[in-house]
Formats: structure tokens, C-alpha cells, sequence
């Protein structure tokens, strides 16, 4: 029998999705240990997340310096040492930074689980931050930030966050050469005494997961006793800039330009965040967008433009980017923005609707074939202090949203003159 290409294939719309329960566990000090336990595979991925990233920090840049020191010695360690420990079980590591948060993450198969949590533990509780590894990372550090200063797109997205929260917020903050120049070795050291090395922190285990494995957590990680919790400032949005307005980098060497328009938006909290989720996937979400379709396919001014809605603790971001041509840059500008009044003035056709809410659908249940998958969405609920039930409902909220939903919500939320506007290139 021939394939006939023309007809489409049969599908079926996915209509519910329940993700697996965690199991909440207790330490001996009060740590509390999340266990994920799914898998075929005899591996798992230890999570140490602490209070300690840039909304943390009291002198800017101490608390990237502060996590990423840690794997450089201990009291007992050299730098070549802990990695020497963590090879020679095939141990992978890395040590992760945001503004909310900094953690330390680990996979390796689930027998050697008794060799890596004592150098967990080491790097936690014994960090020495040696001289000459921190100006070994200071100079990697910037000159990272110096090649990463060459790239339009690098210096756009930067200067969008900038523009949404300004230059001394946690979410608007960026390195800087002089920051980096300028941070010191003790301040770092302090950040990570008191956030990290201190203080009390969540654990997450996921994958192939016992009782025998939660004992052993609990065996090296539960016995530090006198850890704090870390205190929080609140989020002044008075001191935020309003919003809106346009900002141009000339870079005359450039045949490029980088483009990104942005808004503050809502957190994964609002009742609105999954009706905002499927005007964006339509706007610009997935490669079938009208984004796409029209600055792509119809006019060829870009080879990709995507929207984005960028959920972060305390707030977060609506935004739009792409790289075009200088000469194409006022075009593109001229068609997002009208793309973003055509939702606004006309409801969603019902079949372009309905093949997104599919997409979407399939596209979270396809984001959940690991156990590791799976501990990124359970860590969402858990970091985010969100309902259990949070993502059992994604998809029914998606298939509820009706065309007059998002007709409101591009009016609401995508006013024009309200979304802030970065070149980097020139036009």
C-alpha cells in the first residue's frame, strides 16, 4: 500500500496529563529532601538549591563568584582533586546561578550515590576559595564577557532587562567588566558563609530513588546542625521604570541588527499566565507562528523571531527577538507590531486556535519522558510554591481558552506603546 502524502495523518488531541507525585522527606536537621523516583535507568540527578543568587548578594557579583568557587578547593581538596573524586565515578557536575537562585547539581549512576554525597557535603561545608583559582576565574569570567560584548543579540537581551527593571535590580543587573574587577574575594566568601555554607537549603533526588538512597542523603547532608533561613527583600515596583520607549546602539561594523521588544508581565501565579500562554505560542511561540510565518516565510527578513513569556520568583517578562538586516530593521519593527494589532482587533480563526492548543499539548506531554524532565517540571511547583495540581491542570487551561481570551488579553497586556524597544546594530 502507497503512503498518500497529501492527507494528513490521524491524530488525537491529548486531553489530560498527571505528573508524578514527589515524596517530601524530612532530614535529621531540617532540610527538606523532595524524591522524584522514576526511571528504568540506575541514575540520579542530586540537587543542592539555596536562597543565594543575585537577589541575595550584598557587593554585586559575590554570589556568582560564591557557587562557581566552590568545586575549586576544599580543606582538604585541590581543585584537581574534586574533579579527579567526581571522574573517577563518572560523576557530572555543575554549579548553577540565577538572580533567584544558586545550587550545586550532580548526576551520577545510583551506586556511586555513597561516594558523591560526601564531596557534595565537602563542597558545602568546606569551600576555601584559593587564590589563584579565583583570579584563574575571575580573568575566565571576563573573558567571556568580552567575546559574549561582541555579539548584538548578547548586548540586546541585556539591555532589555535593564530597560524593564533598571540597572541596580536583581532582574535588570548584569556583569560588567568593572563589576567583575571590582568584586572581591571576601565578599564572595561572606556571601557564601552566610548563603550557602549556613545555611538551610532544599534537596531535590531524582530518578532510580530507594529508601536506601534517602538514608544516605540524610547520612551526609541531614547532620549539619545551626543552619539559617535566609532572609528576602520584598519587590519595590515603585523604583521600576515605567515601561516603554525605545533605546538604539549604533555599531557601524555591524551588518546585523538585534531586536528585542519586552514587557513586564505576571508569574506563573496570575490567572491569567496560561490564557497569556497560548496568545504567546500563537503570536510567536512555536515555529509555525505568525511571527514566523509572516517575517519569515512571507518576507524573508530573518532566519528565526520568536515571543517568550519568562516566568522568574518575583515577577517576570514578556518578549520578542530576532536578528534581521540593518536595512530590514524598521520593516520587521513595523511588522511585529502589527502582528501584535491583529490579535488585538481580530479573534483567533477556530482551526489556527485549535492546531496550537494541540501543539502545546503534545509538546508538554512530550516534555516528560524522563525522570529528569519530570523533576524540572516538580521543581517548578516546589522552587514556585505553586498547587500540586498546577501542572495536571496545563492542559485542560489550555484547551478552555477561547479566541475572546486572547483578543483580551493582547489588548491588556500587549499595548503598544507599553512595550520597551532594544536595537543593537543601527537601522
Amino acid at each position: 500500500m502507497q503512503l498518500d502524502r497529501t492527507i494528513a495523518p490521524s491524530y488525537r488531541i491529548i486531553r489530560s496529563i498527571h505528573l508524578p507525585d514527589a515524596e517530601t522527606v524530612t532530614l535529621d536537621n531540617g532540610i527538606v529532601l523532595h524524591v522524584i523516583n522514576i526511571g528504568d535507568q540506575p541514575v540520579v540527578r542530586l540537587e543542592c538549591i539555596f536562597d543565594a543568587g543575585t537577589w541575595y548578594e550584598s557587593q554585586p557579583g559575590a554570589s556568582y563568584f560564591a557557587i562557581k568557587m566552590l568545586p575549586e578547593g576544599t580543606l582538604t581538596r585541590s581543585s584537581a582533586g574534586i574533579s579527579e573524586a567526581f571522574d573517577y565515578v563518572g560523576a557530572f557536575t555543575e554549579m548553577t546561578h540565577s538572580a533567584d537562585r544558586a545550587g550545586i547539581m550532580v548526576y551520577c549512576l545510583t551506586r556511586f550515590l555513597p561516594e558523591v554525597l560526601p564531596l557534595v557535603q565537602e563542597l558545602i561545608a568546606a569551600a576555601t576559595f584559593p587564590e589563584k583559582e579565583w583570579e584563574d576565574l575571575q580573568n575566565i569570567t571576563l573573558q567571556n564577557l568580552r567575546v559574549n560584548q561582541e555579539k548584538n543579540a548578547f548586548l540586546a537581551t541585556r539591555q532589555l532587562r535593564a530597560s524593564l527593571y533598571g540597572t541596580e535590580h536583581p532582574y535588570g543587573r548584569s556583569q560588567s567588566e568593572e563589576q567583575i574587577n571590582q568584586v572581591s574575594r571576601e565578599a564572595a566568601q561572606a556571601h557564601y558563609e552566610q548563603h550557602i555554607r549556613n545555611s538551610s537549603y532544599r534537596i531535590i533526588l531524582s530518578g532510580q530513588v530507594g529508601q536506601q538512597e534517602i538514608q544516605l542523603v540524610n547520612q551526609y547532608l541531614g547532620q549539619v546542625q545551626g543552619l539559617t533561613t535566609p532572609s528576602e527583600a520584598a519587590l519595590d515596583s515603585s523604583v521600576l521604570p515605567a515601561g516603554g520607549g525605545a533605546s538604539l546602539t549604533e555599531k557601524a561594523e555591524s551588518l546585523q541588527s538585534s531586536i528585542r521588544l519586552g514587557k513586564r508581565l505576571l508569574t506563573r501565579k496570575h490567572p491569567d499566565y496560561f490564557k497569556m500562554l497560548v496568545t504567546n505560542e500563537i503570536l510567536g511561540g512555536y515555529f509555525g507562528s505568525r511571527l514566523m510565518k509572516n517575517i519569515r516565510e512571507e518576507k524573508g527578513l530573518t532566519y528565526g523571531i520568536s515571543s517568550s513569556v519568562i516566568t522568574l520568583r518575583h515577577d517576570g517578562y514578556f518578549t520578542i527577538g530576532t536578528d534581521v538586516k540593518k536595512e530590514f530593521t524598521q520593516q520587521t519593527l513595523d511588522e511585529i507590531r502589527k502582528e501584535i494589532h491583529l490579535l488585538q482587533t481580530q479573534p483567533v480563526p477556530d482551526d489556527e486556535l485549535q492546531n496550537v492548543k494541540n501543539f502545546m499539548a503534545g509538546e508538554f506531554a512530550g516534555s516528560l519522558n524522563t525522570a529528569f524532565e519530570v523533576a524540572d517540571r516538580q521543581k517548578i511547583l516546589l522552587l514556585d510554591e505553586l498547587p500540586a495540581d498546577f501542572f495536571d491542570r496545563y492542559i485542560d487551561q489550555i484547551h478552555a481558552t477561547t479566541a475572546e481570551d486572547i483578543q483580551r488579553i493582547a489588548n491588556q497586556y500587549l499595548q503598544l506603546d507599553d512595550l520597551t524597544e532594544v536595537v543593537v546594530g543601527g537601522k
